[in-house]
C-alpha cells in the first residue's frame, strides 16, 4: 500500500539523480543549512596552513588582522540560532583541544549539506538521526587504526609539535618549537604528568623573536597600579575576575537622593564599604592582588594604605595559569580566598618596551615556567602566542594519548575511503549515509588543496587512487600531494577524534530540526520618572470608569 512517503529502499538510485549543488534548490529543506553555508564561507579561506588573513573589526572598533578562526568566531555577532550553536561547538572544540575549530565549522556544514542531499532522496528525517550516529560511530571506532606513530616519554617532541605550529606562523617557526619543546619538556612533574597551565606564555613589545627567551616562574603581562611594586619575601597571592572597587560602580543608585546630604551620606558608604572590603584583605594576609578587570582609585589607595601590591593584568588566561600553579581560585568578588597562594616574590621586570610581573619561588624546581616572546609588532605577537599556546596544548595531549595520525588531510581521506566501502556494501539507510559521510570528510583535504592555490579536481583524483590503493600516508603539500610520513605532518589523535565528534554532534542537531522558532523579545519596561500619581497627565485610571 502506497501511503504517499518514498522508502527507503529506492534512496540509493534517488540520491543520485538530486542536485549536487545545494545553492540549486531555492528553498532549503533544512532551516539551519543557509546559516551553515554562511559561516562556512567565512572560515573556509582560513582553513590550513595556506589559510588567508582577514582584516577584523571588533566590536570595540578595533582593527586585528588575523586567520585565527577562533578570534574570528569569538568577535562575531551572530543573529541566527543555528549559526551560534555551530559557533559555541567549534569554540568548545578549540578550548578542549586548542586547535580544530575551523574543521568542526567546515565538517558540520559538509554533513548538513549531504544531510539535505538525503532528504530529498526521500530519506525520513525520523532515520537520519539515528543514521547520522551509526556513521559517526563507524568513524571514530575506524579512527585508530589509523595511527601509525606514538610519542615516546624521553623522545624529542620538536617534529610533532613542529608539524602543529606551522599551520598558525610562517615565519622562524624552527625556532620558536625549539623553545615551546624546551619549556614542555623542563616544566615535567616527576610522576611523568604535565600540566600545560604551568607553561605560561608572556608576550612583550620591542625586539625580535630571536630575543625571546624561558624564565624561571610565571611572568604575565601586566603592571602595578599603585604605590607597592614589589613583594620580596613572602608573598601571598589573591586573584579576582572582577573589578577592583565595588561590583558596579556605574550601576543606577536604588535611594532617592533629593539633597546634597543625602549624596554626601551615599559617597561616605560607598567609601566605607571599599575600606572594609581592603580591610579584610590585609587581615587574610593578603600582600598582592592580581586583578583582571578596572581599578578604581579609591580602592587602590586603600591597597596602599595597607601595604597590598595590586596587578592588573591582561588577559583571563594569565589569571587561569596563575590560579592552577599557586593553587587558589579566582574570585568573583573582592572578598579574600580561603587559601591564598604562596610564592616567595613578586616584582615588575621592564623587558625591551613591555612590562612583566614575575612570580618566583625559591626553591629551584620552580613549578612554572613562562616562554617570553618578543617581538615589533602586535599582529606578529598574537601569531606567535597562538602557535606557542597551539604547542602546549598538543604537547599535553601527547601525554594523555601518543597516538599521532597522519595530517594534510590524509586522515579524512583514509576515512572516507573505508567509509565508501562500507557504504557501498551496507543496505538503505546506511550504505547512502556512509557515503555521504565520506564525501563531507573529504571537503576538508579539498579545502586545503583551494587555499593552496592547487587544481582540486586533479588533487583529489591522485588522493583518491592513492589512497584506494593502500596507501593512506598521502595528504596535500605546499605544491602538490605528499607523504605525511616523509614531510612529518602529524595531528594528534585526540583532537582529531574530539572534532569529528563534535563536528558529527552539531550537524545532527540541527539536522532533525524541521523549524525554527524565536520569541518576540518582550520590550524593556521604562522607568518611571515622574512617581507622584498626582502629577500624572493625560492617564486617567480605567478603575471605575462608566461605560454609557
Amino acid at each position: 500500500m502506497d501511503n504517499g512517503t518514498p522508502s527507503a529502499r529506492g534512496l540509493p538510485e534517488r540520491l543520485w539523480l538530486c542536485p549536487r549543488d545545494p545553492g540549486a534548490q531555492q528553498q532549503h529543506l533544512l532551516s539551519s543549512l543557509a546559516a551553515a553555508h554562511t559561516l562556512a564561507r567565512v572560515i573556509r579561506p582560513c582553513y590550513g596552513p595556506h589559510g588567508r588573513q582577514k582584516l577584523l573589526v571588533t566590536a570595540r572598533g578595533e582593527t586585528v588582522l588575523t586567520g585565527y578562526a577562533v578570534a574570528i568566531l569569538g568577535a562575531l555577532e551572530l543573529e541566527h540560532p543555528a549559526a551560534r550553536l555551530l559557533r559555541d561547538a567549534a569554540l568548545s572544540q578549540a578550548e578542549h583541544s586548542g586547535d580544530g575549530a575551523a574543521s568542526v565549522v567546515l565538517l558540520a556544514q559538509a554533513l548538513l549539506a549531504q544531510a539535505e542531499r538525503l532528504l530529498l532522496a526521500g530519506l525520513p528525517r525520523t532515520q537520519l538521526g539515528e543514521a547520522y550516529a551509526t556513521a559517526t560511530a563507524e568513524t571514530l571506532a575506524l579512527l585508530p587504526s589509523l595511527a601509525i606513530r606514538s610519542l615516546g616519554p624521553l623522545e624529542d617532541p620538536f617534529w610533532v609539535l613542529y608539524s602543529v605550529m606551522k599551520t598558525h606562523t610562517l615565519y622562524q617557526t624552527e625556532y620558536l618549537t625549539n623553545l615551546v619543546a624546551h619549556a614542555c619538556g623542563a616544566a615535567i612533574e616527576p610522576d611523568g604528568s604535565f600540566h600545560p597551565e604551568r607553561v605560561g606564555v608572556c608576550t612583550l613589545r620591542g625586539g625580535h623573536l630571536e630575543d625571546s627567551c624561558l624564565l624561571p616562574g610565571l611572568a604575565v603581562a601586566g603592571k602595578p597600579c599603585g604605590e607597592a611594586s614589589t613583594v620580596l619575601s613572602g608573598a601571598r597571592v589573591a586573584l579576582f575576575a572582577c573589578t577592583f572597587g565595588l561590583a558596579d560602580p556605574y550601576a543606577r543608585a536604588t535611594p532617592r537622593l533629593s539633597r546634597p546630604a543625602d549624596l554626601a551620606t551615599f559617597r561616605k558608604g560607598s567609601e566605607q564599604l571599599i575600606d572594609k572590603q581592603v580591610a579584610q584583605l590585609a587581615a587574610a594576609d593578603v600582600n598582592v592582588a592580581v586583578v583582571w578587570g578596572a581599578v578604581e582609585d579609591q580602592a587602590l589607595a586603600q591597597a596602599g594604605k595597607y601595604g597590598i601590591m595590586v596587578i592588573q593584568v591582561e588577559s583571563r588566561r594569565e589569571l587561569v595559569s596563575l590560579s592552577e600553579v599557586l593553587g587558589t581560585p579566582l574570585m568573583p568578588y573582592l572578598i579574600p580566598p580561603s587559601e591564598p597562594g604562596k610564592c616567595e616574590r613578586v616584582y615588575a621586570q621592564e623587558l625591551g618596551e613591555g612590562l612583566a610581573v614575575v612570580f618566583e619561588w625559591k626553591c629551584r624546581d620552580t613549578p612554572a615556567l613562562t616562554l617570553v616572546l618578543r617581538g615589533a609588532t602586535t599582529e606578529g605577537l598574537r601569531e606567535a602566542a597562538q602557535a606557542a599556546y597551539h604547542g602546549i596544548d598538543a604537547y599535553g595531549q601527547l601525554c594523555q594519548d601518543p597516538r599521532l595520525l597522519p595530517g594534510a588531510g590524509a586522515t579524512e581521506m583514509a576515512l572516507a575511503t573505508m567509509l565508501s566501502e562500507k557504504g557501498t556494501g551496507s543496505e538503505a539507510p546506511d550504505g547512502p549515509v556512509f557515503l555521504a559521510f565520506a564525501q563531507a570528510l573529504r571537503s576538508l583535504p579539498a579545502t586545503l588543496a583551494d587555499n593552496a592555490g592547487l587544481a582540486v579536481s586533479d588533487v583529489m583524483a591522485e588522493m583518491n587512487a592513492a589512497h584506494q590503493a593502500g596507501n593512506f600516508l598521502i595528504g596535500v603539500g605546499d605544491e602538490w600531494i605528499i607523504n605525511v610520513a616523509q614531510e612529518e605532518v602529524w595531528d594528534t589523535l585526540t583532537a582529531k577524534a574530539h572534532g569529528l565528534q563534535a563536528a558529527a554532534d552539531v550537524a545532527i542537531q540541527l539536522a532533525t530540526v524541521d523549524e525554527i522558532i524565536i520569541a518576540k523579545e518582550r520590550p524593556t519596561r521604562q522607568p518611571d520618572l515622574n512617581p507622584d500619581p498626582t502629577k500624572a497627565k493625560g492617564c486617567p485610571s480605567p478603575v471605575g470608569k462608566k461605560v454609557p
